[in-house]
């Protein structure tokens, strides 16, 4: 049973990923340094795949932790590293931290490991576009400049794993996922979004607002030029986008595979904030309250994936529609509502 690495492991998408990987046969090391996550999920795991894995908290930006850890773990095959901070509207505000945590951590990791034939899986993002000139978009197109330090930093670390590979010294072999919006929960409710504080991300502030645990939603824009005036994105439900990692560790494991490449993961279809307020509103039976305000510093107006690669190289598409991501994250925020994880 290969042992796979998760860094943020018990975040939105990494407890999401545990969960596959478990179902596929993996063995997930979680490391998290719960800044944006809880020790709660720990247990709300066990609960799902009947065991808790191993888990160490440690910062990454820490180098001697993260030299220790790799003399603890030394039999990991393949790491699927998400940790990373990804506000793009705190980013804006705040550069600095930012660029110090993604940055430190990715190199301290890909350093504790360099000289192992390791399988290595890289969150990135669709933000490496910025505003793409043609929609929607492959992973051919160019990188926009970064509208925000978080996009920049996705762009700089796929650069890092770039030139690693291109050096010729490590044993990695790399894959870099580009993500659309991820949104929903596990369709057991026991794990899902689970923000600190306000809310940064549209469904989260949606579900949260529903309960009464928010205000008013503010639409963040409507003069874009898009059909409805508000910004479009591709969504996807986070059970496919975990699925996706387990594909891109199987293609990573394959002697055919060598050196680097990228992958979309979304649906290939955008959809407006006035779209997915009403697909939220169609699926639960539940009003949202909502108003529109100024657009917002770093947002890009609409982007939406080419996912033919994906499917065509992965083997992977996604399976689950805007309905369940909005049913399935109010059924998590219900939960957590009556089953605070504190």
């Amino acid at each position: 049973m290969a042992k796979i690495l998760v860094t943020g492991g018990l975040g939105f998408i990494g407890s999401h990923t545990v969960v596959e990987l478990v179902n596929a046969g993996y063995e997930p090391v979680i490391v998290d340094d719960l800044s944006n996550s809880q020790l709660a999920i720990l247990d709300q795991l066990n609960t799902i795949i009947g065991h808790k894995p191993a888990f160490y908290q440690l910062d990454l930006t820490l180098e001697t932790d993260v030299q220790t850890l790799a003399l603890a773990e030394p039999e990991i095959e393949g790491i699927i590293h998400f940790a990373a901070f990804k506000a793009v509207g705190e980013s804006v505000d705040l550069p600095l931290k930012y660029y110090r945590n993604n940055f430190y951590s990715l190199i301290n990791l890909l350093n504790a490991y360099y000289s192992k034939p390791v399988n290595f899986v890289f969150s990135s993002s669709c933000t490496v576009y910025g505003q793409p000139e043609k929609l929607p978009v492959t992973e051919d197109a160019p990188v926009q400049p970064a509208q925000s330090p978080y996009g920049n930093t996705k762009q700089i670390c796929e650069e890092i794993l770039q030139d690693m590979i291109a050096s010729g010294g490590s044993k990695y072999k790399v894959i870099s996922l580009r993500y659309f919006n991820p949104v929903g929960a596990h369709e057991s409710a026991l794990i899902g979004e689970l923000p600190i504080g306000v809310p940064q991300n549209l469904v989260p502030f949606i579900t949260q607002s529903a309960i009464g645990k928010r205000g008013p939603i503010t639409v963040f824009g409507s003069d874009y030029n898009t059909p409805d005036g508000s910004a479009i994105r591709d969504y996807i439900h986070v059970v496919d986008l975990a699925k996706a990692h387990v594909a891109a560790l199987k293609l990573a494991a394959k002697e055919s595979f060598t050196g680097y490449d990228m992958f979309n993961l979304g649906t290939g279809k955008g959809s407006s904030v006035l779209e997915v307020i009403n697909a939220f509103e169609q699926s639960t039976g539940v009003k949202l309250d909502y108003k529109i305000g100024p657009r917002r510093a770093g947002d890009v107006e609409q982007v939406w994936g080419d996912v033919t690669k994906s499917a065509e190289k992965l083997g992977w598409k996604t399976e689950l529609g805007i309905d369940v991501m909005m049913s399935s994250a109010w059924k998590w925020e219900k939960y957590i509502a009556q089953n605070p994880l504190n």
